[in-house]
């Protein structure tokens, strides 16, 4: 189980692959051979089938045998946070958090680590827009472990998603003490802290969050999480026309390296916006050309399936916006827009490509893609009222004569 433990962590934590990574492909393949030289519980070997089909990018099937794992065992606690990171990489929300909710019962105070259960259920809950319950959940575990990043986390989404930027900042400068070491979180706490700033217009003050935290913390890990903090937040201050200077400089060296990895769409995305933003076309041309040959042999990749119709137009937005054709931007964006969910994420992560889409149709030439925006952006503020990122986002339509 040492060898499931490993790879396991290994392939759905990093944004590796047995593809690219040797060591990786070797340990699976001994994980495997140990498995059949060796007797088994079923319990086990239903394990190592689950890692073995997560190797191969089938993360749909691998979350099948851990749901099947816990039938049984429901407080196996292996096989429910692989599938629970599985179902977030997929994009399957409701997933995310039925699994949890299935098992949720057993998990009693006495069971060690029930709060991380209990957190991983208020994201669930979160990420299908059930806040209530969810905000309810994440201060339960945070009373049991007020260290616990993930329910700082999930907290940050919620104040994120109802648009009160107030309760969001302070909470997050209230518990920065509790969480600031965590090894994964911590960076993408300080993201979130920063989106806060974002929203408020307050472009200094994410900035300096961006040059003392998320950049630092990149540039020390080099790890999947930390390039897309960078990537994101970045991004997203172009699009409210801050000047970010030679900040992606310092990013791209780090996530050129990753060009042609193919792990995640997500990911791919995301590092295509340091290679645009860095004016690296070498780079670009490159993630674009192995994306599409990922694409043309998926096997059972999940990921290279979903590049054609998904990742392959939503690269290509990125190239068209950044080449200054916003109306081709929006015929690529449009049909996909609900497809998006798919590349995995969050709710939060994902609006960077919704707030893509509304600047597309705010510069486009087309007078019925302008009308577009204006539908674009009545809708944004119905599912988020009294989010100044979306009054500043409206007083440039009504700037075009778009807004009645």
């Amino acid at each position: 189980m040492g060898h499931v433990l490993s790879n396991g962590f290994e392939l759905l934590g990093t944004g590796t692959s047995v593809k690219l990574n040797k060591e990786l492909d070797l340990a699976v393949k001994k994980m495997v051979e140990i498995s059949k030289a060796q007797p088994l519980t079923p319990r086990e070997q239903l394990h190592v089938s689950a890692v073995e089909t997560l190797a191969k990018g089938n993360f749909s099937r691998a979350s099948d045998i851990w749901e099947q794992i816990l039938l049984d065992y429901p407080t196996d606690m292996l096989a429910l946070k692989f599938a629970n990171t599985a179902y977030f990489t997929l994009g399957y929300l409701e997933q995310m958090r039925d699994s949890v909710a299935r098992v949720f019962p057993f998990w009693t105070p006495d069971i060690p680590l029930s709060y991380c259960v209990k957190a991983m259920y208020s994201f669930g809950l979160m990420e299908t827009n059930l806040y209530s319950q969810a905000e309810k959940l994440a201060k339960e575990a945070l009373s049991v472990m007020p260290s616990d990043a993930w329910s700082v986390h999930t907290l940050a989404h919620i104040y994120e998603m109802r648009g009160e930027v107030k309760n969001g900042l302070e909470f997050m400068r209230g518990t920065e003490d509790q969480w600031k070491t965590s090894d994964m979180l911590a960076c993408h706490n300080y993201w979130h802290w920063a989106l806060y700033f974002i929203e408020k217009g307050e472009y200094e003050a994410a900035l300096t969050i961006y040059d003392d935290h998320v950049l630092p913390s990149l540039q020390n890990s080099g790890t999947m999480l930390d390039m897309v903090d960078n990537c994101s937040m970045l991004y997203r201050l172009q699009m409210e026309g801050v000047p970010v200077g030679q900040r992606w400089q310092k990013v791209l060296p780090i996530t050129r390296k990753h060009s042609r990895d193919h792990t995640l769409i997500f990911n791919d995305a995301h590092i295509l916006m340091s290679s645009l933003g860095g004016g690296d076309s070498k780079t670009t041309e490159e993630l674009l050309t192995t994306l599409k040959e990922a694409s043309e042999d998926p096997g059972e990749n999940c990921q290279h399936l979903l590049a054609r119709d998904v990742g392959l137009p939503l690269c290509q937005a990125l190239v068209e916006t950044e080449n200054g054709n916003p109306d081709r931007a929006l015929e690529l964006l449009l049909p996909i827009r609900y497809r998006i969910v798919e590349i995995g994420g969050s709710n939060a992560q994902r609006d960077v490509f919704n707030q893509l889409l509304i600047h597309a149709a705010l510069n486009c030439t087309s007078s019925a893609n302008k009308n577009l925006a204006r539908s674009l952006l009545m809708e944004r503020d119905a599912l988020k009222p009294n989010s100044p990122l979306t009054g500043r986002l409206i007083g440039k339509a009504k700037a075009i004569h778009l807004m009645l």
